[in-house]
């Protein structure tokens, strides 16, 4: 089976996050998609919701679509999440799978930096999504990073999670640029400095 995994913060899950992973998947023949939320991102600050708000968000937004999953491995695992270890124990136990990571343009650039990338491009294949502003320039990687390097193009959606986080907190809508789903939790619960919204 051909498994695409999408790590990422998802703090919170946007659009762009369900397109990347929908593009990846159609561009690919991905028969299914993981969505991984990080428990601590060794590339970024601490999230502003916890693991578990993050991970319900996830949970409510992919429930619809029959292709698309949740892994909570990283999250219950706690700790500095790197994707090399997290592969290393999917692949003991899923071994029949033959997995993809997702990823962003930007972090596409920033590959060579990663944590044990010499073991995982022997283990797994990237799939490197567009984003606006951030070219895909695989000539700029080394060779070995380089040819385990898939391309996708999606339709450019200038939206970050860190765009969202500064919008909610100057109460500013976030509706339409993340799924229903998360929009509805992030309604309930108050996350982000949203005024939580009465279920009575």
């Amino acid at each position: 089976m051909k498994v695409g995994i999408m790590g990422g913060t998802f703090d919170p899950l946007h659009i762009g996050h369900m397109m990347a992973a929908e593009t990846a998947r159609e561009s690919y023949s991905l028969e299914e998609v993981w969505f991984m939320p990080s428990h601590i991102p060794p590339h970024k600050h601490e999230a502003g919701a916890s693991g578990e708000e993050r991970l319900a968000m996830v949970e409510d937004a992919v429930r619809d679509h029959g292709a698309f999953g949740i892994l909570d491995l990283e999250i219950a695992r706690g700790g500095v999440s790197y994707t090399f270890e997290t592969i290393t124990i999917l692949q003991e136990k899923y071994p029949q799978h033959e997995f993809f990571f997702i990823v962003g343009a930007d972090m596409v650039q920033y590959l060579p930096k990663w944590h044990g990338i010499e073991e995982l491009v022997r283990r797994l294949t990237f799939i490197g999504v567009g984003r606006p502003g951030t070219p895909l320039d695989l000539e700029a990687l080394p060779g070995f990073i380089a040819e385990k390097v898939l391309l996708a193009d999606m339709p450019l959606v200038d939206i970050s999670s860190t765009m969202l986080r500064a919008r909610a907190a100057e109460g500013k809508s976030i509706r339409y640029m993340v799924p229903d789903a998360v929009y509805d939790y992030v309604q309930r619960s108050g996350l982000y400095g949203i005024q939580p919204r009465s279920t009575d």
